[in-house]
């Protein structure tokens, strides 16, 4: 008489597999570096499987140490020592490590990548083509939103042309600037000043230039120039800068806004919240969540996040940076699409506040990218 054995149990479900990707050919490397560190501590491990995913300086994928250690710090940079990564644009989602010498093998399927890129071919809409072509969910917006972010002048056309408020500014393209620069700068003279020069399309305030006089616009803009040959000069104006994160509904929800937090200078070194003061001399400022701000312009400043995160389609999460002026009106600044995102950094301490933990909200982001579909939406 045959034995009846029991049913075998059934298996565990498959945990999605997260591929961090970070570092990139941009100026904020080491930013991004960074942020992983955070992501790779404090990710669910019981959650989610992670695949640590390095791009170096000179734009090459590679296998990364799943070591959060060797990735804090101002200088960390990923080093090229790993295997090559391959990303197959078969619309099967899944990547290859290949070695010198060697055949490239399998290292799987990936269910979502989590790009925590700042800067140029990361955070502006290159890196998310890729990822749509690859068939391949992942967390943030889309190619338009990122590329529309990323981008100074098209974000101020987009945000005033969904009627939000944007401040006083000129547009300095390489071919207008090559052509005739005396009238970009006879035009920036009709601003008030100081005058903001920016890089149209780097992040962490590289490149910026605080200029008090019209004659010291045009080696501004030279400087400028050296991260970005196109260039937005803006109007400064006064206010505070109080910035609101923002994280997409769920289920076609509504954007959900945090308190609004806000950058406090109290540094003789720094005139702004500049690229040095932001990651090396961190005792010149000091952040305050909840900002200090009367109720109601707090909820303004959210409503006007909310709004500004839909006008440029945006996806998963985005900061939103307002200038509040004395008399109680709020400005957009700039809307980032992939915000700083240390455990220290101001987009996390908002939702903290929020009851999100940072480790909840690793969570909540990978699981809105989930729950997206595919293709065009």
């Amino acid at each position: 008489m045959n034995a009846i054995l029991p049913p075998a149990p059934p298996s565990p479900p498959r945990r999605p597999r997260v591929a961090l990707i970070f570092g990139g050919r941009s100026g904020e490397h080491s930013v991004s570096c960074a942020t992983a560190a955070g992501v790779l501590r404090e990710i669910d491990r019981t959650r989610y499987d992670v695949l640590p995913i390095g791009i170096t300086r000179h734009g090459t994928w590679v296998t990364a140490p799943d070591d959060p250690a060797l990735f804090e710090g101002g200088l960390a940079e990923v080093s090229p020592d790993g295997g090559a990564v391959l990303l197959p644009l078969d619309g099967e989602g899944r990547l290859l490590e290949a070695r010198p010498g060697e055949e490239p093998h399998e290292l799987g399927r990936v269910d979502v990548v989590f790009p925590l890129l700042h800067g140029p071919f990361g955070e502006d809409g290159t890196i998310q083509g890729i990822f749509e072509m690859a068939g391949i969910r992942y967390v943030g917006s889309g190619v338009l939103a990122s590329a529309v972010g990323m981008d100074k002048h098209h974000m101020k056309v987009a945000l005033a042309g969904a009627g939000l408020p944007v401040g006083p500014y000129v547009v300095a393209t390489d071919r207008a600037w090559r052509r005739d620069p005396d009238a970009i700068v006879a035009a920036v003279g009709r601003l008030h000043f100081p005058v903001f020069v920016k890089p149209a399309r780097a992040g962490s305030s590289l490149g910026i230039s605080r200029v008090e006089r019209l004659e010291d616009v045009a080696a501004a803009v030279e400087s400028a120039r050296e991260h970005d040959p196109k260039v937005v000069i803006e109007e400064g104006l006064d206010g505070r800068e109080i910035e609101c994160g923002v994280l997409e509904g769920r289920a076609g929800g509504a954007p959900r806004t945090a308190i609004p937090g806000e950058v406090v200078m109290h540094s003789d070194t720094a005139d702004f919240y500049d690229f040095e003061t932001k990651y090396f001399d961190t005792e010149g400022f000091h952040m305050e969540c909840p900002a200090d701000i009367p109720a109601a312009h707090a909820e303004t400043i959210r409503a006007l996040a909310a709004r500004a995160f839909e006008a440029l389609d945006c996806e998963g999460l985005a900061r939103v940076d307002f200038f509040l002026t004395p008399d109680g009106h709020a400005v957009v600044n700039e809307v980032n699409t992939m915000p700083g995102f240390t455990p220290f950094s101001m987009f996390p301490v908002m939702w903290e506040q929020a009851g999100f933990s940072y480790r909840d909200l690793v969570g909540e982001l990978i699981e809105l990218a989930l729950e997206r579909p595919l293709g065009l939406r």
